[in-house]
């Protein structure tokens, strides 16, 4: 159990123990809970407090059991509710798509016993996740529907706000939705342009679904489709030679920096581009063997600049005393 799980969440975790294992003592409960029986007693005394009759037998044969008549009424979702509590755990817990985690663990449970219409969509969404930093989460009705559309390789209408641009309609075939660094995205095929597109969910203001059905490409990765757009189409061309092959740049880079190509078993070429040099350099910091930038020019510059505000900090004595 994590030290961070609150007392409710813990107590929660002692009914559904007392529930598999009716008898249990304080020991064999603080035993499965992780904690000293002091605490074990304390979540009892909070499912008590909440109305839950949980009954204590002394004795040799003694123990805990919760009374007779608790049980928990059937789950009942629609398709736009169940997408919406799966939306909110995973803005809310970084491992909620970790099957083997406890936030993962109880969220599986319930999406077990969804009907698979609802399930399904929830399910998806959850596969197909990465974390990072907060952001808002697009409208959970929205997002069912296009789930539901790509699940039925269906094609879609959907309203796209462009900002003072306006709202422009789009045909597309959305062959899944990514969560990535807290951002809902919409990775498809627009038949405008006929390109592949990624769209943030939160700006699609409509989804109506065509008749017309598609197929995705074969193999398809969403999320590493998604990481290698976003090292595509910016104002600067990033090149960089990495001293290291090609396996253990891919590993300690992700996919999103650019595509990395061996020069040689022992040499690793990164293209990428990228509007933010300085945001780009320190990306490359993580980089743990020696490498050179070959373009662009203010990539170059903002290593530099980098390296002059590291060589001024490692030089500064903080303003501490000598002696002291």
């Amino acid at each position: 159990m994590k030290a961070d799980e609150s007392p409710t969440a813990r107590a929660l975790l002692a009914l559904e123990l007392l529930q598999n294992s009716p008898g249990s003592t304080a020991a064999r409960l603080a035993e499965r809970l992780g904690v000293s029986e002091r605490a074990a007693r304390r979540y009892v005394g909070i499912l008590r407090e909440a109305g839950i009759p949980v009954e204590s037998t002394r004795g040799p044969y003694g123990g805990y059991r919760v009374g007779r008549g608790v049980r928990l009424p059937p789950l009942m979702f629609t398709a736009t509710e169940a997408l919406g509590l799966v939306m909110a755990v995973l803005d809310g817990h970084h491992d909620a798509a970790d099957p083997t985690g406890p936030v993962g663990s109880a969220l599986g449970k319930i999406v077990r016993v969804l009907p698979e219409p609802v399930a399904h969509p929830a399910e998806a969404v959850r596969r197909v996740s990465t974390r990072g930093p907060d952001a808002a989460g697009p409208d959970p009705g929205t997002t069912v529907a296009l789930v539901q559309a790509g699940a039925d390789r269906r094609r879609v209408r959907i309203g796209y706000d462009l900002g003072p641009k306006g709202v422009r309609d789009m045909d597309v075939d959305p062959w899944a939705v990514v969560v990535h660094h807290a951002r809902w995205y919409l990775l498809c095929w627009s038949h405008g342009p006929d390109a592949r597109r990624v769209l943030r969910v939160d700006r699609v203001t409509s989804v109506a679904v065509l008749p017309e059905g598609f197929e995705p490409p074969e193999g398809l990765d969403p999320v590493e489709t998604l990481e290698a757009h976003f090292a595509e189409g910016w104002t600067y061309e990033v090149e960089v030679v990495v001293e290291a092959p090609v396996e253990h740049v891919a590993r300690v880079l992700p996919r999103s920096l650019g595509r990395p190509e061996p020069l040689d078993a022992h040499t690793t070429r990164l293209l990428a581009t990228t509007d933010e040099p300085d945001w780009y350099v320190r990306r490359l910091t993580a980089l743990d063997v020696p490498f050179r930038i070959v373009r662009p020019e203010e990539l170059r510059e903002a290593a530099r600049e980098l390296g002059r505000r590291l060589l001024a900090a490692a030089d500064a004595d903080g303003g501490r005393p000598e002696n002291l």
